[in-house]
């Protein structure tokens, strides 16, 4: 074989490779359905590996992970259940932080409102079903079912910069997942439980939570897999200048 002829397949394998990775972009969505098989340890710590190469300012790397599965999974989701179904909750469970704007918008609260109401159109809830709205929600907590609970930390003293450090290491986490076969779901749900979570997995007063996110393999089965969120088109959202 000649020079050039092993170079276009070198450039064969590069194109197959970029189209299989714009895949696995194109392709990630927020799974709320999982099989109870469980995740190789060695196969967490390589997505989390490979989620630790995304960049961050001089360095710094804020992220901070909890991984939870097993047993200890089932007396956290146990914690969690309790306080999601507690009448009183929202005195005694407050988010650290507004992951939300305290005021909406247009067009934030349309497109809010347009994916709850497709995901419970797809389950069949009605908009006066109130228990099955609650039921639904909880699912959060029960981390749809997933083997795998991850937990997100930042220390306090990091500023908004890191913030946005940490979001590229949490897609990378996702991207990651996908391409060992595994889907995930980021929350922010359970951000108001941080009290519980911090006195069951003992991570220091000086972090908080950014968020959690479940991780296994898909259930192709469940309805919820079939919906479909919409995506501004690039038109909508950015400007091009020549």
């Amino acid at each position: 074989m000649s020079e050039a002829e092993r170079e276009a397949d070198r450039q064969a394998d590069r194109v197959a490779t970029a189209n299989e990775t714009l895949e696995i972009i194109a392709g990630r969505r927020s799974v709320r359905a999982f099989l109870p098989k469980p995740v190789e340890p060695a196969t967490i710590a390589a997505i989390l590996e490979t989620a630790s190469r995304a960049p961050s300012g001089t360095n710094t790397q804020p992220w901070k992970v909890y991984v939870v599965t097993g047993d200890t999974q089932r007396r956290v989701i146990e914690r969690l259940v309790q306080a999601f179904d507690d009448p009183d909750k929202s005195t005694k469970y407050q988010e650290e932080y507004p992951y939300y704007p305290r005021e909406w918008v247009a067009p934030y609260i349309d497109r809010r409102r347009k994916v709850g109401w497709d995901l419970y159109t797809l389950l069949g809830i009605g908009r006066a079903d109130k228990a099955r709205m609650h039921a639904q929600h909880r699912r959060n907590v029960e981390f749809f079912g997933a083997p795998v609970s991850l937990f997100f930390t930042i220390d306090r003293i990091m500023q908004q910069g890191s913030w946005l450090d940490y979001g590229m290491f949490l897609q990378n986490v996702m991207l990651a997942a996908r391409a060992h076969g595994l889907e995930t779901c980021p929350q922010a749900a359970i951000n108001e439980f941080h009290p519980i979570l911090r006195e069951m997995l003992g991570w220091p007063d000086n972090e908080m939570m950014v968020c959690s996110m479940s991780l296994g393999v898909e259930d192709m089965s469940d309805i919820s897999g079939r919906l479909v969120t919409e995506r501004e088109p690039v038109a909508g959202f950015a400007r091009f200048f020549t």
